[in-house]
């Protein structure tokens, strides 16, 4: 942690020698978001904490996977159970990994099963931007997002042609191959991507390497005809991911995440716009050594409508269908089962003067336990021209999924987990360049579900409704940007405890820090990425254990030759360092990897 903070210190430091050496260069276009409010909005006057990564930052990152886009920012924790395509897990403020909701293009690919999202086969060359909300978002969104929103957005046709091959340690090797068209009222962008790695021992004390495939195919059309938008979507990730079981057997399981929409956009009034969502979600795991699996099939309708009631008030409501199917096998233990669920959801803003509030309320009626009702407030105060305070209250519930309520342990009388969170936070814009964010919240979730034994001598037990977490704590991200540099540091302060036994939560830290550094320089971008994160428990018999802290430094180059060729390199783990993000399992030791790329610019 003493070199963490020293670092911290150094970037502290060097934003006024970098202004001084730096001429004036012209204002950032503002960035807009989207997943906040589903409304399109300034990132800056935006009341929730809203984070942003962009295109450029994901390029450089060379990152194999979404979670390894996320884990250098403040408040995202990642635990991995090994290398690439391993079971991976994030965590938004110190909230459970199924307290996260994740989206693609808005379409919600959390399974109705047992587990988060798979982020760890979502493959960054198809992802435009991500707009990571911290907070409650069930009022918009519906189950899950207790603790935030990760919304990957993806890229669209530009009238480009790329093509991408690399290589690395431990036989890792990537290509794709991206293909767009544009004219004024049609566009249509295809891209393919193959990745796969001989890995290394993911268990330790083991010597044998686990391997992992990833075969990506993105599709996405839009066209206008009259007044009438149409878009269609397709993502599907497939391949094979080995790995050792319970007993550090070699195993190996065939997954693919899938999913496919159909939107409908139109303008009933000069002041009013509506769209219609068809989606539908595919979430498949077959083992190659048994004939258990986990399957999710999930069909949605989503309506959504804004309404401008003049220049300061915008009115957004909607109605929400799903149809879900789940169904599993696993140790003799199955289902198959379909459940309903619809909801209702109505949002607020009003923008006068220096004052900016926000009412958002969802009713849900859930063929599993019944309805729930959510909902936030939010209010924002402009102070000054650079400074803007915050305040909200709000809260969230997680449905019982189907592996809760019908697998091992099942409960079909299980309850919603539900949330209550209050948030203060400060927005300080030093410079044209230089800004300072704070937010200090607590988060109190009653109701999580837990298997409770019933026959020590048999293990014999049932979910229930009987433990509380509360996560309280303070994030501070200081930022400074221009055309030259990108330096962005955060502190993170949390209390991740389960109050029903006074344990810290397992696998969320109480302290870390990340530290960004990026130059450009013409033609060459450097940079680098750490982490530096505080001990942390996690799952040990018959008692957690402790998993020690670690510093983690990436480094990042990429270099520009003409307009038409980059090539890039990644040195993952640049200190060597051992860690664990789960206990048991291996991290990648010091790793480097390659990659060329082709691009035939839009004529």
């Amino acid at each position: 942690m003493k070199t963490a903070f020293f670092f911290a210190a150094m970037a502290a430091i060097s934003p006024q020698s970098v202004a001084a050496c730096c001429e004036d260069d012209e204002a950032r276009l503002q960035q807009i978001v989207v997943t906040a409010t589903r409304e399109k909005q300034s990132l800056a006057s935006t009341l929730a904490p809203v984070l942003v990564i962009d295109r450029d930052e994901i390029e450089l990152s060379q990152a194999r996977d979404l979670a390894d886009l996320l884990r250098f920012h403040a408040g995202l924790e990642i635990s991995r159970n090994g290398g690439a395509g391993q079971t991976t897990s994030v965590f938004v403020r110190g909230t459970d990994s199924n307290h996260v909701l994740v989206m693609i293009d808005g379409v919600k690919i959390n399974p109705g099963t047992i587990g988060g999202a798979a982020i760890q086969n979502i493959r960054p060359q198809m992802i435009q931007r991500i707009e990571i909300v911290k907070g409650p978002r069930t009022s918009l969104y519906g189950s899950d997002a207790i603790g935030g929103v990760i919304n990957v957005i993806t890229r669209k046709a530009n009238g480009e042609v790329e093509f991408t091959a690399g290589a690395g340690r431990y036989g890792t090797y990537d290509r794709g191959v991206t293909v767009s068209w544009r004219d004024d009222d049609n566009a249509l962008y295809a891209s393919y991507s193959r990745f796969n790695t001989d890995g290394f021992p993911v268990r330790t004390g083991s010597s044998v390497d686990r391997g992992y495939d990833n075969n990506s195919a993105r599709l996405q059309g839009n066209t206008r005809l009259g007044k009438l938008d149409l878009e269609f979507s397709f993502w599907r990730a497939s391949g094979t991911s080995e790995y050792l079981d319970f007993f550090a057997t070699p195993v190996s399981q065939d997954y693919r995440n899938q999913t496919l929409s159909l939107g409908l956009g139109f303008a009933p009034a000069e002041n009013w716009s509506s769209r219609i969502t068809l989606a539908q979600l595919t979430d498949d795991i077959e083992q190659n050594d048994s004939m258990d699996f986990v399957r999710t099939e999930r069909t949605t309708l989503d309506w959504f409508n804004s309404i401008s009631l003049g220049d300061r008030q915008l009115l957004s409501a909607g109605i929400y269908l799903s149809r879900e199917h789940a169904e599993s096998l696993s140790f003799g233990t199955g289902f198959d089962q379909d459940r309903d669920d619809h909801a209702f959801y109505l949002q607020d803003q009003f923008d006068w003067d220096r004052h900016q509030l926000l009412l958002a309320l969802r009713y849900g009626d859930f063929e599993s336990f019944g309805g729930i009702s959510t909902w936030n407030i939010e209010y924002g105060y402009v102070a000054t021209d650079a400074l803007m305070l915050t305040a909200s209250l709000g809260t969230g519930f997680r449905s019982p999924d189907a592996t809760d309520l019908f697998g091992f342990g099942g409960n079909p009388d299980l309850l919603a987990e539900e949330s209550r969170n209050v948030e203060l936070g400060l927005r300080w814009q030093f410079t044209d360049h230089t800004s300072l964010s704070v937010q200090a919240f607590k988060n109190d979730i009653d109701n999580l579900i837990q298997f409770v034994v019933i026959d020590p001598l048999t293990f014999a037990g049932q979910n229930r409704n009987v433990a509380k977490a509360r996560i309280s704590g303070v994030e501070m991200t200081w930022r400074f940007r221009n055309e030259d540099w990108d330096l962005r540091s955060s502190l993170v302060f949390q209390n991740p405890e389960n109050i029903t036994d006074d344990q810290q939560l397992l696998r969320r830290s109480k302290r870390s820090l990340t530290l960004g550094i990026t130059r450009h320089l013409r033609a060459l971008d450097l940079g680098f990425n750490l982490l530096a994160t505080d001990q942390r428990k996690d799952f040990g018999f018959p008692a957690p254990v402790d998993i020690g802290g670690y510093t983690l430094v990436n480094f990042n180059g990429r270099y520009s030759i003409g307009k038409h060729w980059q090539v890039s390199l990644k040195v993952e783990n640049l200190l060597n360092k051992d860690y664990q993000t789960a206990a048991g399992f291996n991290s990648s030791k010091r790793a480097a990897f390659i990659a060329l790329n082709y691009l035939i610019p839009a004529k």
